[in-house]
């Protein structure tokens, strides 16, 4: 349970990590901002592949997996269709910090539960790794994410202080949702293998939803595509090494 807190905790805080940046810059290029993302996608996509779906598989099997993953998804689908999301593209479409922003942050908190039930789940796991390995991917996806969510609040008039308290109250929405998720896989063996798949099909469906459209159409794809492989290749030795 401690290590869970403490792994939830860093992956949390991952998103205060980037935010801290707006402390000092204002804009963040396309470049840089594509760069980054492509980057957390690669994380994503091999902790998922390499990770969480193979210890699903055991823990449960394929059928458990199926049920988990395509819940996972749907799960993130909902959210995003019936939700408010961060769109960077978007921004300049919200001028001040009204009604509107603050749906924005509600968004963040509510997007932030299922990151933080993988976690929990993760370590619930008897996989010895598989819960830090997953930390670190959720943490390097909220990275930019906080960084992304200071600018925009930046935009929107919110002063910069305030900004990174706002990044740090989404980010402790994750530490909740990592402890429920660790209780309800500990009490409950059975859902282990299926949290592990939903965690799985939430990471993917951000990847390939979010993560990579926004990395394509600003003239950068090609230095996206070798940041992919990097996270990708990054991941895979996290997984050697903690595995």
């Amino acid at each position: 349970m401690e290590s869970a807190m403490i792994g939830s905790f860093v992956s949390a805080m991952a998103t205060v990590l980037g935010a801290v940046p707006v402390l000092f810059i204002k804009r963040l290029t396309e470049k840089m901002k594509d760069i980054l993302i492509a980057f957390t996608a690669g994380i994503m996509v091999s902790a998922s592949l390499y990770g969480l779906i193979p210890q699903a598989i055991e823990e449960s099997g394929i059928l458990m997996l199926t049920i988990g993953l395509a819940i996972g998804v749907v799960s993130l689908d909902l959210i995003e269709r019936n939700i408010p999301h961060i769109d960077v593209e978007n921004n300049r479409r919200i001028p001040s910090f009204d009604s509107k922003s603050l749906l924005v942050i509600i968004a963040l908190f509510i997007h932030n539960i299922p990151e933080g039930l993988s976690t929990g789940f993760s370590y619930a796991s008897d996989s010895e790794g598989l819960g830090t390995m997953v930390a670190v991917a959720i943490g390097a996806q909220n990275m930019p994410e906080g960084l992304v969510l200071a600018v925009f609040l930046l935009r929107s008039n919110v002063g910069k202080l305030r900004s990174l308290g706002i990044v740090t109250l989404t980010g402790l929405m994750e530490v909740v949702s990592a402890v429920i998720g660790y209780f309800t896989a500990s009490y409950l063996q059975s859902f282990i293998g299926m949290g592990l798949a939903f965690a799985a099909g939430a990471m993917l469906f951000i990847v390939y939803k979010e993560l990579v459209p926004e990395t394509h159409g600003h003239g950068f794809e090609r230095q996206a595509t070798f940041s992919f492989i990097v996270g990708l290749l990054l991941m895979i030795y996290i997984a050697h090494w903690f595995g």
